[in-house]
């Protein structure tokens, strides 16, 4: 069966990769080319409500497509060999090739109720993929925690569409930021509504994203398998949050209040952020708040208005935190060799030391990881939190 097993992962590789292909074609095209929307089915429900579902390409999609099928590519080549031991390698790929699938789903949808279904979805493929190993209680109980808290955020982003829908009559993203503009420059809107339906769409974003009050579930998140780790909670899911609110920047450009709120929680998660992370002893905790400490800063590039700085730090952030996660994940694997198999001891950096005899390669990969996420000035991170900061 192994070898049958090890068949299975072959065709998601392949068809990742020709993903990968197009997604990069598709980049090339748009530095010398307009965004391509294109309606590929249409529902009529009565004269004056249809849903368009379709998809958008723009250079914000194309630079998350690759992203997505890239880390995406590399996490399931790693996790082939990672999970080879395990009862459930196959459900293991069924659910990553689902993610990868809804992820790329969201990032090019046209409007807002396709972006809310695709939502829905990589929250449950994260629920399934934190609770991968069910039999032991603590991961059953991380996967209810990060699927309770994020229906928090889901639920506003549901109320901020429907609210957002009521004001515009539009679902499309194009009709919407020009009907939503000309009523806030004509007054026809009262200032509180917009303010308050950004501010519900923004609520989605702030619990994908881990932002301050939801950022509960994250360290959670890490009882999953450390590909999944890699994947979802450092390079795309989390990623989902920013993405949410880049895309809606036009709406959210119009009123500024939400703006200086966005800000502000991007700088006290930040922090926070920073604060616990010295407090941990897990390694993978102690990369989960250095996440949600990276997402602060988008969200403080964003609330600034600095749209381009923060898309730039949320790619090279997810590079070298997916580095930083597969480099654990192999660290890990030592250590089960010595401390025998418990997750306690494992995890464990009271317990490390010494690691540059036993594995030089992966000393040299996290070193690298651990100076591009510090900002030393030669990689890639130094750049964009210049640009930020």
């Amino acid at each position: 069966t192994k070898n049958l097993r090890r068949m299975w992962a072959f065709p998601s590789i392949s068809l990742l990769s020709i993903v990968m292909i197009f997604s990069m074609k598709l980049s090339i095209q748009q530095i010398n080319s307009s965004s391509i929307y294109q309606s590929v089915w249409s529902w009529t429900i009565n004269n004056d409500f249809s849903l368009e579902f379709g998809y958008l390409v723009d250079p914000l999609t194309s630079i998350m497509s690759m992203l997505i099928t890239t880390v995406g590519i590399l996490v399931i080549i790693y996790s082939d060999n990672y999970m080879s031991h395990d009862q459930g390698y196959l459900r293991f790929f069924a659910y990553l090739s689902f993610f990868t699938t809804s992820m790329l789903g969201l990032v090019t949808s046209s409007n807002l109720i396709q972006i809310y279904i695709f939502w829905e979805l990589v929250g449950m493929c994260s629920y399934l993929l934190i609770g991968f190993w069910f039999t032991r209680p603590i991961a059953a109980n991380a996967c209810q925690k990060a699927f309770v808290t994020n229906r928090v955020g889901d639920f506003g982003l549901l109320l901020g569409i429907l609210g957002l829908y009521w004001l515009t009559g539009s679902f499309e993203f194009r009709d919407l930021f020009k009907i939503f503009n000309t009523l806030t420059y004509t007054n026809e809107v009262h200032l509180l509504v917009g303010t308050v339906c950004t501010f519900l769409l923004f609520a989605g974003a702030v619990a994908k994203s881990a932002q301050f009050p939801l950022h509960v579930w994250l360290p959670d998140a890490m009882e999953g398998p450390t590909p999944i780790s890699a994947l979802i909670h450092a390079a795309t899911m989390v990623a989902a949050g920013i993405f949410l609110v880049a895309r809606l920047f036009p709406l959210l450009i119009v009123i500024p209040s939400i703006l200086n709120l966005i800000a502000l929680i991007g700088i006290i998660t930040v922090l926070l952020g920073a604060t616990l992370a010295l407090a941990q002893k897990d390694i993978k905790r102690s990369l989960a708040y250095s996440t949600m400490s990276q997402l602060g800063y988008m969200m403080l590039a964003l609330g600034m208005g600095s749209y381009r700085a923060a898309l730039f730090h949320l790619i090279t952030h997810a590079y070298s935190k997916a580095l930083l996660f597969l480099g654990s994940g192999s660290i890990i694997h030592s250590m089960e060799a010595i401390v025998g198999y418990s997750p306690d001891k494992s995890q464990n950096m009271v317990f490390m030391g010494g690691l540059k005899k036993h594995v030089p390669i992966t000393k040299t990969a996290f070193l690298l990881g651990t100076l591009s996420l510090s900002g030393i000035p030669p990689l890639a991170c130094f750049w964009s939190k210049d640009e930020i900061l």
